[in-house]
C-alpha cells in the first residue's frame, strides 16, 4: 500500500524496478495497476512470487542482501534499520536475540521488496521528513506462521510502542509488522496535519475491498515551513504527512553535536556515521585533532534537526567510547532542493536541483545512478554523467 501510494504520487515504476533488481533476488515479478476502492481510485502495487523459493532468513542474511545491492546508501541505511526494528521486536516477543530471529513472512522476497521498495520510492519522490496520523490497528485475529494471533500481532504491538493507535470499526488487520516497522523507523510525529502547501495526493490500494469504506492508504506530499511546524506543535515534533523541500533561501535552526574521541576502534566510525544518518542526521563528518598528552584523536561532528537531538546523543553515548558530548544550536541558510529524473540513452538518472525561487542555480546528476548505469552499459562514468547533464540542461533551456 505504501509503494502503491508512492506510485500514485508520481514515483517512477521502472526506476523502482531497476533498483530492486540490484538486490539479486529471484522468483518474483513486479506490476502496478489502477483499481477502485469504494469511491476512490487508487494504485495497487503487486509482487508475485514463487512460493517454493521463499526461505526464512536471519537479520544478518537480509542485511547482506541489502548491503550488496546497487541502491543508494540512504536507501540501504533506512531499509536495514526497518529490518533491525523488526528483528528487535520479534526477539522481545520470543525471548531471544535479534541475530537469532528467523524471519518467515517478512524474510520472504515480497517483504524484502516491499521494505526496500518503499525506501526507494520515498527517495525517488525527494521526501525528507515523514509524519503520520494516529495508526488504525483493526480488530480480531490474524493467521501467521506462528499460528492464530490477536490483532495487533505481538510484533506489531512491540513496534508501535509510544505511537498513538486506535482499533477502529470492522474486523481484520489494518497494520502489519512490515507497515508498523516502516512507520516506527521513519515518522517523526503523529497527529493532525498543520498548515502546509499540498503538492500531490496519492492513494495506495490494499488487497481487500470491503464495503463501507475505501481500503487505501493516503499520502499527502507537500511543503511546510519550519516555523509552522513549531507553532502548531508547541515546539515539539510536527504532524504533517511529508515534506519535499526547504523553501528557497530559508533560515532554519539546526543542532551541532560534537565529541572528541581518542580510544575507539577506527572500524566503528563508519557504523556510527551510518547509524546517525539512519536516525535523521543532516550531515556527519570527522576531523583529525590533537588532544591532551599529545594523543591523535577524532572530532566527530553531527548536524541534526532539533527534534532528533536526543536520539542522536543517545546513540553516540551508546555506540562510541565517549564520556560526553557537546551540542549547540546554529542557524543555516539553504536553497530550495528537489529531485527530478531524466531519461538518458543509458537509463533514468535522478538530478539533484538547487533553486532560489523560480531560478535554478545549479544541478548535479546523482552519483549512484550514473555509477550503476556506467557499470551496466560498460560505459565510462564521465560519459553517463555528461549525458544526464546534457538532457537536464536541455530541459532547462526549453
Amino acid at each position: 500500500m505504501i509503494i502503491g501510494a508512492q506510485l500514485d504520487l508520481g514515483a517512477d515504476l521502472e526506476s523502482l524496478k531497476l533498483q530492486v533488481a540490484s538486490l539479486g533476488l529471484e522468483g518474483y515479478s513486479i506490476a502496478s495497476r489502477r483499481v477502485q476502492r469504494s469511491v476512490l481510485a487508487a494504485t495497487k502495487f503487486d509482487v508475485e512470487v514463487d512460493e517454493s523459493r521463499q526461505p526464512s532468513r536471519t537479520i544478518g542474511e537480509i542485511r547482506a542482501i541489502i548491503s550488496g545491492s546497487k541502491t543508494t546508501e540512504h536507501v540501504k541505511n533506512h531499509a536495514i534499520r526497518v529490518f533491525e526494528l523488526l528483528a528487535e521486536s520479534e526477539a522481545r516477543v520470543h525471548g531471544t536475540t535479534p541475530e537469532k530471529v528467523h524471519f518467515h513472512e517478512v524474510g520472504a522476497v515480497d517483504s524484502i521488496i516491499d521494505i526496500v521498495g518503499a525506501m526507494i520510492g520515498f527517495e525517488l519522490l525527494g521526501v525528507r521528513r515523514f509524519f503520520c496520523s494516529p495508526v488504525r490497528l483493526g480488530n480480531g485475529w490474524v493467521d501467521t506462521q506462528h499460528g492464530r494471533l490477536p490483532i495487533p500481532a505481538p510484533a506489531t504491538a512491540e513496534l508501535l510502542r509510544g505511537i498513538p493507535v486506535y482499533a477502529g470499526d470492522g474486523e481484520g488487520e489494518f497494520v502489519t509488522p512490515t507497515g508498523a516497522s516502516i512507520v516506527a523507523s521513519l515518522c517523526e510525529g503523529f497527529g493532525p496535519m498543520p498548515t502546509m502547501r499540498v503538492a500531490r495526493v496519492g492513494y495506495g490500494a490494499g488487497s481487500r475491498n470491503p464495503e463501507g469504506f475505501p481500503n487505501a492508504l493516503r499520502m499527502i506530499l507537500g511543503d511546510i515551513e519550519e516555523t509552522d511546524v513549531r507553532e502548531s506543535t508547541g515546539g515539539t515534533r510536527s504532524q504533517v504527512e511529508s515534506e519535499l523541500a526547504t523553501p528557497g533561501q530559508a533560515d532554519e535552526t539546526i543542532v551541532v553535536i560534537e565529541t572528541n574521541i581518542d580510544d575507539m576502534n577506527p572500524q566503528l566510525y563508519g557504523f556510527v556515521m551510518e547509524h546517525a544518518f539512519a536516525l535523521g542526521a543532516l550531515d556527519v563528518y570527522m576531523t583529525p585533532v590533537q588532544m591532551k598528552k599529545n594523543r591523535p584523536a577524532v572530532l566527530l561532528t553531527v548536524l541534526s534537526k532539533p527534534e532528533t537531538l536526543n536520539s542522536v546523543i543517545e546513540m553516540l553515548l551508546r555506540e562510541t567510547t565517549t564520556l560526553g558530548v557537546r551540542y549547540h544550536e546554529a542557524k543555516r541558510r539553504v536553497l530550495e532542493r528537489a529531485i527530478e529524473t531524466v531519461e538518458t540513452r543509458y537509463g533514468p538518472v535522478r538530478i539533484k536541483v538547487a533553486r532560489d525561487g523560480a531560478r535554478t542555480l545549479h544541478f548535479q546528476p546523482e552519483y549512484e545512478d550514473c555509477a550503476r548505469l556506467a557499470l551496466a552499459s560498460q560505459t565510462p562514468f564521465s560519459e553517463v554523467h555528461a549525458a544526464a547533464t546534457s538532457v537536464y540542461r536541455q530541459r532547462l533551456e526549453s
